[in-house]
């Protein structure tokens, strides 16, 4: 409903004719509709870090990263609230202290991994490429909920490509160092 609708489509009644209840149902669990924004986006905030966590203790890669930051859906999801919390502070202040909490845990994975393959923050810092990349999410998700898709596909293209190069140099730069047993910063 969020999304299709907007976030001023949402009250507790729509929200318990979707699920099925009374009104009262909703008002008993959330005082007010602050109340279950909040609740909604700390479940979601709180699912999105863990699913990355399992992600990148599956893969810890550059990738890994970029693929979940590349989800428009829910980018789109996060855009729409970001709408609401700019009227709602409540709810503005708990989405960036998610926003900080979780930039932190992708800054420290992309540090990690370019200090692992030899990369120096001053050639590509770390904080740079992280904000880029989820710089091309957000204005692709935005565009995308507009309907202006022109460029996208040739930008995950490149993306895809750039981090395909990527892996392969910091693998070269890894397999160089475990030879010479010396890091070599590019």
């Amino acid at each position: 409903m969020l999304l299709t609708e907007g976030y001023a489509a949402v009250t507790s009644r729509r929200v318990a004719a979707e699920a099925g209840f009374k009104s009262l149902i909703v008002h008993h669990y959330f005082s007010t509709m602050d109340d279950l924004f909040l609740e909604v986006y700390r479940r979601r905030a709180e699912q999105g870090i863990s699913r990355f966590q399992a992600a990148m203790d599956v893969h810890h890669s550059l990738r890994t990263i970029w693929r979940f930051g590349n989800d428009l859906h829910g980018a789109a999801f996060n855009i729409e609230l970001a709408a609401l919390a700019n009227h709602r502070k409540a709810l503005r202040n708990e989405m960036a202290s998610y926003a900080e909490r979780f930039r932190e845990m992708k800054l420290d994975a992309v540090a990690d991994i370019l200090m692992a393959h030899g990369i120096s923050p001053q050639t590509c810092p770390p904080l740079v490429l992280l904000v880029a990349m989820t710089g091309v999410t957000q204005v692709m998700a935005i565009e995308k909920c507009l309907g202006v898709t022109v460029g996208h596909e040739e930008t995950l293209e490149f993306v895809d490509n750039w981090l395909n190069e990527a892996e392969r140099h910091l693998l070269a730069v890894t397999a160089d160092v475990e030879a010479n047993g010396s890091k070599r910063h590019h």
